[in-house]
């Protein structure tokens, strides 16, 4: 009797915990994925740690306590978050200002703000940044991952460049032949067994600080409860709040593509505000989702559930803590063409080819450059992304506004303009120009049936045009609005002023 093939399960069916829980397949992928994103986090949260310049170790608690508290409250299963630099560029300008209780405090009213964001619908905006900025996000992203490997190749002993070629050998390679180990974890192992028992003579993670040999505990900021001190942290707070919850529904947005499945950003934006509560509250400096690494966990593992995600907090403190005269000998050239291999993974190399580029419209094509240009020019995802959604909807507005067409019919006395088109402030400038003031007669009809006024800049144009009239003697009808936009005219006619 013929055995009857299993059934493929679907993207959402993947994203189960319990069902990956059941498959020993399935659940050694997640957890050695947890391994090797653990593994990369550390030399990263150490890195962070000095751009904000506190311990390494307050950058490894938020590391563990991020990722273990999100696997929990996100939104979007095998995303990865931690300290990051973009979190650690808006905070330490108060750490070198104030000091670390400041920081601590900062962190846990971001969390605070980032939940009231998240009721209040801010994870809905997403639907307003278009693709073309999407794609320059994950291409600044990629060439900012790769620029921040740079210091570790640059004045460092020849034999790092060999170990890294090896290193990525091995990831392009090896899941050629299999994947039932990460090819990842296996070049970090091969690696720090050849610069062991050679006794090679390069940088390894111990030598980027030292890691914390205790478990972190509660921590209450020590800080003056007064206004003052608001005053000093809100502002931090906030900008970090926003820059937090752009790069983690960015990410999440990006893993959606690429799992093929759909994520709850209001649950992730709050996730991530109770998580970095958490992370404030256990000394940490706060963070927000991390690219690189669920890029690792997500394209180079193939981890798909929240599984990934607490093994990779939860291995990083076992590592750091109870194996960390092991962790840190584990050679830079190892994590270093990790995230080499990431860049690779990440950048989207079909959105430079020579095809796509022609296909595109220009200004798509330029509002992704735009988008990479300023990201990677202010090392800041905020402006990058920002920069590149106001163009976009510059160019938009730019192009709706010439599709508003009008048509002049002379007859019985009087003569009809019929408005094609929406009309809103880009648009309804040029409408002004389109009227024959002095030729027409005592009658003008503008006929609206198949036009909608979006704003009040349309308001103020009829306005003026019909007053541009009634100061030669001719009466002037609008007709055919609709319902919205006869609400419009009734709240905001002759109240705007003339044109």
């Amino acid at each position: 009797m013929a055995v009857k093939p299993a059934t493929p399960l679907s993207p959402e069916q993947l994203q189960s915990v319990w069902g990956t829980l059941k498959s020993p397949r399935r659940l050694k992928t997640e957890v050695l994925a947890g391994l090797v994103v653990g593994l990369a986090l550390i030399p990263e949260a150490i890195a962070f740690s000095i751009i904000a310049g506190v311990d390494p170790r307050i950058g490894l608690f938020a590391a563990f306590t991020m990722a273990v508290t999100i696997a929990f409250t996100g939104g979007r299963p095998a995303m990865i978050s931690a300290a990051t630099g973009a979190v650690a560029l808006v905070i330490a300008p108060l750490v070198k200002s104030h000091g670390v209780d400041h920081l601590i405090a900062a962190v846990i009213l971001a969390g605070v703000l980032q939940i009231v964001l998240s009721v209040s619908g801010v994870a809905k905006l997403m639907r307003f940044i278009p693709r073309s900025v999407m794609v320059g996000f994950v291409n600044a992203l990629a060439i900012l991952v790769f620029l921040a490997q740079l210091p570790e190749l640059i004045d460092v002993p020849w034999l790092v460049y060999p170990l890294v070629a090896v290193a990525l050998l091995i990831m392009f390679v090896l899941p050629r032949f299999t994947q039932v180990v990460p090819a990842p974890l296996v070049a970090i192992v091969v690696l720090t067994l050849i610069t062991v028992l050679a006794a090679v003579v390069v940088p390894t993670v111990g030598d980027k600080g030292q890691l914390p040999d205790s478990l972190p505990g509660l921590l209450i900021p020590n800080v003056p409860m007064t206004l003052e001190t608001l005053q000093v942290i809100f502002p931090f707070a906030l900008a970090m709040a926003f820059v937090g919850l752009l790069e983690s529904l960015m990410t999440a947005k990006l893993v959606d593509d690429i799992t093929d499945t759909r994520s709850s950003k209001t649950r992730e934006a709050w996730g991530q505000g109770v998580a970095n509560i958490v992370t404030g509250f256990c000394g940490g400096m706060g963070g927000c989702a991390m690219i690189g690494q669920t890029m690792i966990n997500v394209k180079a593992s193939g981890a798909r559930t929240r599984i990934s995600t607490f093994s990779a907090g939860v291995f990083l403190l076992l590592l750091v803590v109870v194996l960390g005269d092991v962790v840190s000998l584990i050679p830079m050239a190892a994590l270093v063409a990790v995230m080499i291999f990431v860049c690779w993974a990440t950048f989207d190399w079909h959105s430079i080819h020579p095809r796509t580029l022609k296909a595109l419209p220009k200004s798509e094509t330029f509002v992704m450059v735009i988008t990479v240009v300023a990201t990677v020019a202010t090392d800041n995802l905020a402006i990058g992304v920002g920069s590149g959604t106001v163009l976009a909807m510059v160019m938009f507005a730019r192009r709706v506004a010439h599709f508003v067409t009008v048509e002049r019919t002379v007859g019985g006395g009087s003569v009809t303009y019929t408005v094609n088109g929406e009309l809103f402030f880009a648009s309804s400038n040029d409408l002004y120009t389109q009227f024959e003031y002095a030729l027409d007669p005592a009658h003008v009809i503008i006929d609206m049936s198949r036009s909608h006024l979006w704003d009040a800049s349309t308001s103020a144009t009829l306005d003026a045009i019909a007053d541009k009239y009634g100061r030669s003697g001719k009466q002037v009808e609008i007709v055919g609005l609709n319902e919205a936009s006869t609400e419009m005219r009734r709240r905001l006619a002759g109240k705007l002023g003339g044109n």
